[in-house]
């Protein structure tokens, strides 16, 4: 992750995540994965992981992935659900629709800006589980 996040006065939700139908079959041990988070100068950035092993995503109550930070931390095992992740290590047709989407859909909201913009678009619970904005409001 970038060192300098910030948080604008104004973040568009997330309207594409909530609604991508992606499978627990789409990944795979061993998969470098990106949850996308924000903007960095013009650009996507987010979260790279490796996937490690399937894990139950208690938030969503569906099948996740266990994910493993490779830089470590005091989070280095996460559990994600597929329709957060997008493929690092090789390009398929589904990741590059999502990842094209969302580029067209966030990129000029901030245009011009040189800042490391952090969406707030996802959050981690007390499980490690990490969690969708739009998970948490379904009462998951």
């Amino acid at each position: 992750m970038p060192d300098a996040v910030s948080r604008p006065p104004y973040v568009p939700g997330d309207i594409l995540t909530p609604e991508r139908e992606i499978t627990h079959q789409h990944f795979q041990p061993g998969d470098h994965v990106i949850i996308l988070k924000g903007v960095a100068d013009g650009e996507l950035w987010g979260d790279a992981m490796t996937v490690i092993t399937p894990s139950w995503h208690t938030p969503t109550d569906e099948d996740g992935w266990r994910l493993r930070d490779p830089d470590g931390g005091e989070r280095t095992y996460i559990t994600a659900h597929p329709r957060y992740l997008v493929h690092l290590s090789r390009r398929c047709p589904d990741c590059l629709i999502y990842q094209r989407a969302v580029e067209q859909y966030l990129l000029p909201r901030f245009a011009g800006t040189r800042e490391v913009i952090d969406c707030g678009w996802y959050s981690l619970t007390h499980l490690n589980q990490l969690v969708h904005v739009d998970d948490v409001r379904g009462g998951r």
